[in-house]
């Protein structure tokens, strides 16, 4: 048996893996039940649009700002704090709520927080992946498909169980669910990272300074603009991510309350994406190595972008769109894993935080905009019209890597990667 088999450690993966599967639990919970809170409080569009705009908002600052902090205070403590700080504000909505006192501005700010906090936790315990997975002698390829595997888990364990929860408890208890998820993923990505040197605040000859910080800060986004593969996954994704946010934040709640039956047709929707989106992460991590990137990738793209907008558009039952979703989801499954790869081959161990705090913010800064501009879109033309609108904006991003040379390093990431690894 080889002697790095025999030396492997995967419990502090095991244990990543479970904390952010309960941790992105508790995001679904959220993202699901205060969409629904702000329809039956006010039934605006709009509004929704609005909650969606101050939650993503912070979720770009802190990730602009965030990455030298994250190396500076240390991967374990952000991700632990994180975790604790959005707990605590997710919790004070339901209990406001109670009180009698909650106000739609505070709704809003609390939800600003969740965001604020949420970002370099996630961002904490992505970089480190390809030292966990290394100490698990787990081939990389594999542990981002059990990665994004784990998210797609949470996904769609949030949404099964939120559609339901929303139904019989009302949202404000959702909410309450969602703040124990956090109580329970801190401490577990504590445990499961204790003791690991990359977890741990960066040690420095040079002190901390503005001048030192502002260049930590500068070293990521060089580092983005100067790869172009780098550079197009950024801009590809800030356009579908602020679309998908259109998309999750306001036209599908919009639709199943208007045409379906309901958060429980809404979580139904969402666990058939999810159960479907984890199936492609998981069959992508155990076979993807065999196959090329650019052509899986550019077909699963093209399946996850206009379809489930036409399909919602055209008609007002169940069973179509929920086959569409499922389809979609497979397809999904698989763009996660190949642009993490591409992000984990290409970009030292070192400049990893800065990065993907760069990378994180990049990809983020339409995400805000997308829920805004999507409520106002519908209270404006109409749901149906909405619908084709976005669905077509998607179509012409989900193009991309057909027209762009650039996409084709895909292939050539993918083959220095396997030959580095012999």
């Amino acid at each position: 048996m080889p002697e790095d088999l025999l030396t492997a450690d995967r419990r502090p993966l095991a244990a990543v893996l479970a904390a952010n599967l309960v941790s992105i639990s508790g995001n679904c919970l959220t993202y699901m039940a205060v969409p629904w809170f702000v329809l039956q409080s006010t039934g605006s569009a709009a509004k929704v649009g609005v909650v969606a705009f101050c939650t993503l908002l912070p979720v770009v600052l802190a990730a602009l700002v965030g990455g030298p902090v994250i190396d500076r205070i240390g991967r374990r403590r952000v991700s632990v704090a994180s975790d604790l700080a959005c707990g605590v504000a997710v919790a004070a909505i339901p209990l406001l709520k109670f009180a009698g006192i909650l106000q739609f501005w505070m709704l809003c700010a609390l939800m600003a927080s969740t965001g604020l906090f949420r970002s370099p936790g996630e961002t904490a315990r992505g970089v480190l992946l390809p030292t966990l997975a290394e100490r698990a002698g787990t081939p990389l390829t594999r542990a981002a498909g059990l990665y994004d595997g784990a998210a797609r888990c949470a996904a769609l364990t949030g949404s099964a169980l939120g559609g339901v929860l929303i139904a019989v408890l009302g949202a404000e208890y959702v909410l309450l669910a969602d703040a124990a998820t956090f109580a329970v993923s801190a401490p577990l990505f504590a445990y499961g990272v204790r003791g690991l040197p990359e977890a741990q605040a960066q040690r420095r000859i040079e002190p901390t300074s503005l001048r030192a910080y502002r260049r930590e800060l500068a070293e990521g986004h060089r580092f983005v603009a100067a790869t172009p593969l780098l550079l197009s996954v950024c801009l590809i994704t800030l356009v579908t991510r602020g679309l998908d946010q259109g998309w999750s934040a306001v036209l599908l709640p919009v639709h199943a309350r208007a045409e379906l039956g309901g958060s429980v047709d809404l979580g139904l929707l969402n666990a058939a994406f999810g159960i479907c989106a984890l199936t492609g992460a998981l069959v992508y991590g155990a076979v993807g190595c065999r196959f090329r990137r650019w052509p899986v990738f550019t077909v699963a793209f093209l399946v996850v972008g206009l379809p489930r907008f036409v399909v919602a558009a055209c008609t007002d039952t169940f069973m179509p769109l929920a086959v569409t979703m499922a389809i979609e989801g497979l397809a999904c499954g698989v763009l996660n894993p190949v642009m993490a790869l591409v992000t984990y081959e290409t970009v030292p161990e070192e400049l990893r935080s800065r990065v993907l705090s760069a990378t994180t913010a990049s990809v983020q800064l339409v995400t805000p905009l997308g829920g805004l501009a999507t409520g106002i879109l519908v209270d404006s033309v109409g749901l149906p019209v909405a619908l084709l609108t976005v669905g077509g904006a998607y179509l012409l991003a989900t193009l991309c890597p057909v027209i762009f040379p650039v996409w084709r390093q895909l292939d050539a990431t993918g083959r220095a990667a396997n030959i580095g690894s012999k």
